[in-house]
Formats: structure tokens, C-alpha cells, sequence
């Protein structure tokens, strides 16, 4: 009897689910993507073979090779409430709702007190014009414009009072630390009067920002 020959159907799969995934996907990564702004300043920080992450809910205070310091803060919640402190200290009341909205989210900057309404407002190209004019933010004690001081007391004060807000109901909340950026060609006095600065507000422990070093090959 011969054998009887069975038709082969090649297997069907629908790819449509697939298709709708992908461009899920690809929308959530569009929309939730934050792009990095461009730094101010250029801080070529030394090696280490460090491995340490830097911790979120950070201050960063960066010097530059011409020890220029410049001042920067995670949290777009708290940024406008240091930036209101500040700028009421030195009689600089004329801010707009649009102006904390834009601090809120800017980047790192390091311009006096009195150049920072004009620094919110300028674009892009202006600001890095701004940032290469400038001499950073002031931490001259001897003429009594110690304006870093000013900023890193807002910023711990600001910090913690949102840290203990936020903590009643999200545990895994951090309290702000502090991480200091330092060119490896920025002399230490410079660098040892801003943790002296820092100190003097009350923060005694630091993140020194480095490079990673490639491990010598055993």
C-alpha cells in the first residue's frame, strides 16, 4: 500500500506585535532620554583606579586649570528655591517664574551673582561666551563676596529640607552629597579653600571626581 504523503505548511507568524513593541520602545527612550548639556568649562580631571559611581542628588563644584569654580546641583526641584535664597541675599529680585523654570534645568555655570538673570536668559552660544569671560564664581573672603559660600549653604540647606520631605514616602531618597571636580593642572590652594568653603557650611565629606585608569595587565 503506498504511503500516503502528508502536505507541508510552512508555520505562519504574525509580526505585527513585534513591530508594535519595537516602535514602543523606541518612543519611551525618545521621550524620557535626557541629553547631557554641554559643560561650561573644561575640566580635564586626573586618573585613579577608582571605581566608585558618583551617588545621585549631588553638588558638583568643578575648578578649572585657571582655578575658576563653577557650581552645579541634581534636583530641578530644589534648584529654583537656591537660586531664589541666593539672588534675595544680594537684592537681585528681579527673576521671572520663566527664569526658575529654565534654572531648574540648566547645567553647570559659574558666573557672579549679579550676571546670573542675564546668564538664564542667553542661549547657548551667549552662555559659553559668558562662561569664557567669566572668573568663575566669587570666593574672595578678604573682600567680603564670598558668593560660593553663599551658594553651598543654600544648596545644604535646600538639599536636606527636600531630602527630609521626600524621604516620608520614598525611602530609597538620598540626602545630597557633595562631589568636587578639580583639573589636574589647578593648584591645591585653590582647591583647598573651596573645601575650606565647604567646611565652614558644614560638609566634611567630599567625592573627588576622577577618570578611571586602565589596570596594569598582570
Amino acid at each position: 500500500m503506498p504511503k500516503v504523503k502528508l502536505p507541508r505548511n510552512s508555520p505562519s507568524i504574525d509580526m505585527t506585535p513585534m513591530v508594535d513593541l519595537a516602535f514602543l520602545l523606541v518612543t519611551f527612550f525618545m521621550l524620557t532620554t535626557k541629553f547631557r548639556p554641554e559643560e561650561p568649562v573644561k575640566v580635564v580631571i586626573p586618573s585613579s583606579v577608582s571605581t566608585t559611581k558618583i551617588p545621585d542628588n549631588t553638588v558638583t563644584l568643578s575648578i578649572d586649570s585657571a582655578g575658576r569654580v563653577f557650581f552645579d546641583m541634581d534636583g530641578k526641584d530644589v534648584r529654583p528655591q537656591i537660586l531664589q535664597a541666593v539672588m534675595t541675599k544680594y537684592k537681585q529680585t528681579n527673576l521671572t517664574a520663566q527664569d526658575m523654570s529654565r534654572f531648574a534645568v540648566m547645567g553647570t555655570f559659574g558666573v557672579p551673582v549679579t550676571q546670573v538673570k542675564a546668564y538664564i536668559e542667553a542661549d547657548d552660544a551667549q552662555r559659553k561666551t559668558m562662561s569664557t569671560a567669566s572668573a568663575g564664581i566669587p570666593m574672595d573672603t578678604l573682600r567680603h563676596n564670598d558668593q560660593l559660600s553663599d551658594w553651598v549653604s543654600a544648596a545644604v540647606s535646600y538639599g536636606l529640607a527636600d531630602y527630609n520631605t521626600k524621604r516620608v514616602t520614598n525611602q530609597n531618597v538620598k540626602p545630597p552629597k557633595f562631589s568636587i571636580k578639580a583639573d589636574g593642572r589647578a593648584k591645591y590652594k585653590i582647591i583647598k579653600q573651596v573645601i575650606d568653603i565647604c567646611q565652614k557650611q558644614g560638609v566634611q565629606h567630599f567625592n573627588l571626581i576622577t577618570s578611571l585608569k586602565s589596570m596594569p595587565k598582570s
